[in-house]
């Protein structure tokens, strides 16, 4: 049995290096053939030598004039820049498999490309789905792909809907860890810190990831995205906070019966198993010993708290542009807050204001999806800069 060959977009992020992990785990039935980054091109270059990968897309122009000026590559390694190159390496005649983990919507176009030369989807970057779930899914269809949920929670629900039928399912619990903030007061989230944003208690993840963790603009995220995977409506979608992280998600079936997924709060499980799927193997890291004490904790979330929650809520049940607008202008937000040009709070502010600026509408196709998300940018960059020209409260 070959190797399946594997692109990985976003390999020097936390998803791409726990992909490395367990790639370097099963050199027998896995391959990286094409790698993908922002600017980090030394990093590139170390994963290239390691896992002997010749393809190399590096999206920023000053760091791929330099990668490939350095000499620092595997002799006979292609180079590929822009948004351009980062379509062409999802898109190289071996590759099976593309794992899409490129934090926010930039890994959109080279992923329906992938999908259209008939490539599976392993799909870490939940904002390709909540941008354009309605475009992604009727060509996954189309073109007989497989999008394979790499998130931990979808994955989780992936795996309990094995041998089940549809029509059986009630309700999907997505779980939340609820963040450093899930005990807080409403006074004390007036006083959160980009330090305080920055600690998450269970997962080791980028910036951008762990501050929708902190305001639960994640899980809302996530929400969306299940929607899309999972066909089922906001009424069949729950999210319960569950602050061990162990029980990644449940289904729950119209027979009363509740089928969980668990796992030590790491990715490399659900990300083996994608990479893998339909097979299993040997794990990365250690699991769950049930000799051991376990606790597990369930309560419902705070929305009143957590507004980025309950706005993606109910920008699903709007559905439309509306999801595209709740993405796009957190990514504003979330960038200005870690830019130190707004406070904690304002992030749910500006997402709040730029849904109700932005006109609802259901696109027909993707230049409509990526007209909405330009405007709702402009606009959320608009409000941030109403306040960023006021006091910062919330440093």
């Amino acid at each position: 049995m070959s190797a399946k060959k594997i692109v990985l977009l976003g390999a020097t992020g936390s998803i791409g290096e726990s992909t490395r992990r367990v790639v370097a785990k099963h050199p027998d039935r896995l391959n990286i053939v094409g790698i993908a980054g922002r600017t980090r091109w030394r990093e590139l270059a170390q994963i290239a030598h390691e896992f002997d990968v010749r393809h190399v897309s590096i999206f920023d122009e000053t760091a791929f004039n330099e990668a490939r000026a350095s000499g620092a590559f595997p002799e006979g390694t292609t180079f590929y820049c822009g948004l351009e190159g980062l379509t062409e390496i999802s898109c190289l005649p071996e590759a099976e498999l593309v794992v899409a983990a490129i934090v926010g919507t930039l890994s959109l176009q080279p992923t329906l490309a992938a999908i259209e030369c008939g490539k599976d989807i392993a799909l870490a970057s939940k904002e390709i789905l909540v941008m354009a779930g309605k475009v992604v899914m009727a060509a996954a269809k189309k073109h007989g792909c497989q999008i394979l949920p790499m998130d931990s929670e979808h994955n989780a629900i992936f795996q309990c809907l094995q041998g089940e039928r549809d029509i059986d399912v009630h309700k999907l619990i997505l779980t939340a860890s609820g963040g450093p903030f899930r005990d807080f007061t409403a006074a004390q989230m007036k006083h959160v810190t980009k330090a305080n944003a920055l600690k998450h208690p269970n997962w080791d993840m980028g910036p951008k990831v762990t501050i929708d963790s902190s305001t639960m603009a994640n899980k809302g995220l996530e929400v969306i995205e299940a929607h899309w995977l999972f066909d089922k409506g906001p009424d069949q979608i729950q999210v319960v906070v569950h602050p061990q992280s162990i029980v990644h998600s449940m289904v729950h079936y119209v027979d009363g019966s509740v089928i969980a997924q668990l796992s030590p709060p790491s990715m490399t499980f659900a990300i083996q198993h994608v990479l893998l799927y339909p097979e299993r193997a040997e794990g990365v890291d250690p699991t769950l010993d049930f000799t051991q004490m376990l606790q597990l904790d369930f309560r419902p979330p705070n929305y009143e708290l957590f507004p980025c929650l309950r706005l993606a809520m109910n920008a699903m049940g709007v559905e439309g542009v509306a999801p595209a607008v709740f993405n796009a202008s957190n990514e504003i937000a979330v960038d200005a807050f870690l830019s130190d040009r707004i406070g904690y709070c304002d992030i749910a502010r500006i997402v709040e204001q730029t849904l109700a600026a932005v006109p609802a509408c259901d696109p027909q196709g993707l230049e409509e999806i990526l007209a909405a998300d330009a405007e709702a940018r402009r606009r959320a960059a608009d409000f941030v800069q109403q306040i960023a020209g006021a006091p910062i409260l919330t440093q």
